[in-house]
């Protein structure tokens, strides 16, 4: 495949992911409305009560707003509902097979579905970063900002947890071909499967093969909170973690792509 024909598709199944009116719109809400109530309420509290409730923005609420849409929030809820859309959409839309009688390899077909996903959903997600960061420094009232490094690595991260999320999403639901039960079981994975594992410390080193946790080892900042399980690994363990969440995923929805029926 030459490169201006993978772009042609790659755009085309962009186009698609967009035209998904819901898919896109649940996306902006789950990126955008929990941060803007975050900053309006504690704006509110802060005007009605200095003495007790510090300024909305700064460097502490920056740091909640990166764990809402970096963490185990919104940012991998955004990433499962496109990067699920992406892994259905032909099928759903019944016309994969229309796709594949013109004679495209259907390893492209899905090969191209992931970097339209990912295009959308680092979107998606930088409209929110941008948002966390006006919040943080409109909201500052004088108090402690993130300097230029800390901004440019929760940025960094917020885009390798919800894109490698959004390809596992990819994979994961190009192999079931159900987007119910491929947003259902990704979700239920992620925020409460993944959680529980980590706190079983019975379970020892075995936890590590859990990609948020994987993911956590990156973020700039503690994302369980106080009270959550956030295990210590070695970074090359992560990284291996990561890709091999990756290829698995990748190599089974590849895998049933080119073998189910059209």
């Amino acid at each position: 495949m030459s490169t201006a024909i993978a772009w042609e598709m790659t755009s085309a199944d962009f186009l698609k992911l967009r035209k998904r009116r819901g898919t896109l719109i649940w996306a902006l809400v789950l990126a955008i409305l929990p941060l803007v109530i975050f900053f309006a309420v504690n704006a509110i509290q802060h005007a009605s009560d200095p003495a007790s409730h510090g300024p909305a923005g700064g460097t502490a609420n920056f740091h909640d707003g990166l764990r809402l849409l970096g963490g185990v929030f919104f940012g991998p809820l955004v990433a499962i509902l496109i990067g699920v859309e992406a892994g259905t959409n032909d099928v759903a839309a019944g016309v994969f097979r229309d796709l594949v009688v013109t004679g495209r390899s259907r390893l492209e077909l899905f090969a191209t579905r992931v970097p339209a996903a990912l295009a959308l959903c680092w979107l998606v997600i930088t409209s929110g970063y941008a948002l966390v960061l006006l919040g943080t420094f409109v909201f500052a009232d004088g108090t402690p900002t993130p300097d230029a490094s800390l901004i440019l690595n929760g940025y960094a991260f917020v885009l390798l947890a919800t894109g490698v999320l959004c390809v596992v999403a990819v994979g994961f639901s190009s192999l079931v071909a159900s987007k119910p039960a491929a947003i259902i079981a990704l979700i239920a994975w992620q925020i409460v499967a993944s959680p529980l594992i980590a706190s079983i410390e019975s379970l020892g080193s075995s936890r590590n093969i859990v990609l948020s946790q994987a993911l956590a080892h990156f973020s700039p900042l503690r994302l369980a909170g106080d009270h959550g399980t956030e295990l210590a690994m070695s970074g090359s363990t992560a990284v291996i973690v990561i890709v091999a969440w990756l290829a698995i995923f990748l190599a089974l929805g590849a895998w049933r792509t080119c073998t189910m029926d059209a």
